[in-house]
């Protein structure tokens, strides 16, 4: 499961139709949009909750490192750490070896959205740039480092608050956000920086509460 929402219930029934176990509980980020229901997860399920290692959460859970592999049968994920939108940001490969060998589709969270890219605002004023720093080289030297056919499955699309000039489309694909995503135009670093940060819509006011509770499991 990855950036489980606190309605639980219904990723249980899903398991439960298949006669499936819920084994692993990804969050790609501490997130600040919506409430957690990982921890509620993960002890419905006796699931390991896991963060980056820098995510600085309170409660039990697990690390993930940059490069480590999780074996889930047919499937395994490879963690990319993918700083930027958050320190502790990460985004999820996915093979799947009943279809091939190499990697099948990533799971980009807040880092690459279809059409934007993850805002750097969230820790306040004063960690934006660097932030915003850590973005383009996760993009430059990790996302995009990937095959163009690699499709790309981000945490929210259009409406939401989490970037600007998001598309209404739920996916896309590594190749089509090379070509197409406005951020990903700058070759620069400056420019990039000075590109997402400027018109930056308001932060909702509820993402700090949201991203102290998250922290704490609460």
């Amino acid at each position: 499961m990855v950036d489980p929402q606190p309605d639980i219930v219904p990723y249980l029934a899903a398991a439960a139709e298949k006669s499936m176990r819920i084994t692993h509980i990804f969050e790609t980020h501490v997130q600040a949009d919506h409430l957690s229901g990982a921890r509620r997860l993960g002890e419905a399920t006796g699931a390991p909750v896991l963060y980056h290692a820098s995510a600085p959460v309170t409660f039990r859970h697990g690390d993930l490192e940059n490069g480590e592999v999780h074996d889930l049968g047919n499937v395994n994920i490879e963690v990319l750490h993918t700083p930027g939108h958050t320190p502790d940001s990460v985004s999820l490969l996915v093979t799947d070896h009943t279809r091939s060998g190499e990697p099948w589709f990533v799971l980009t969270g807040d880092t690459l959205f279809s059409g934007g890219v993850g805002r750097p605002d969230l820790l306040g004023a004063g960690h934006e740039r660097r932030l915003a720093e850590q973005l383009y080289e996760s993009l430059r030297g990790r996302l995009l480092t990937l095959p163009d056919h690699i499709e790309v499955f981000p945490a929210h699309f259009g409406g939401a608050a989490c970037g600007k000039g998001l598309s209404g489309k739920p996916g896309s694909t590594i190749g089509f956000e090379r070509r197409f995503n406005p951020a990903l135009q700058f070759v620069a670093r400056d420019e990039f920086v000075d590109f997402v940060l400027a018109d930056l819509p308001p932060q909702p006011a509820v993402f700090a509460e949201n991203r102290r509770r998250n922290l704490a499991g609460e």
